[in-house]
């Protein structure tokens, strides 16, 4: 017999599942399933990454420009 019959006919309720907890914020739009903490979450995240690029681009530039040069890996012209 499975766990849920053997639950309903001891009238017991439904087992709570070990996963995480249902958001319950309310929705964006009603139609769309993704909440305003989930959009919250998306845009902590993208935030992130956008100056995590940034930093990765400058890190770049200051190689191209100084240490390349410097280093003897390449001239610049001009």
């Amino acid at each position: 017999m499975g766990e849920a019959k053997r639950r309903r006919d001891l009238g017991l309720p439904p087992r709570q599942t070990s996963g995480q907890a249902r958001d319950l914020s309310p929705r964006v739009v009603r139609w769309l399933p993704l909440t305003r903490q989930q959009a919250r979450s998306f845009m902590t995240w993208t935030s992130r990454g956008a100056w995590a690029g940034i930093g990765l681009l400058v890190a770049a530039w200051l190689v191209v420009r100084f240490v390349g040069p410097a280093l003897g890996w390449w001239t610049l012209q001009g």
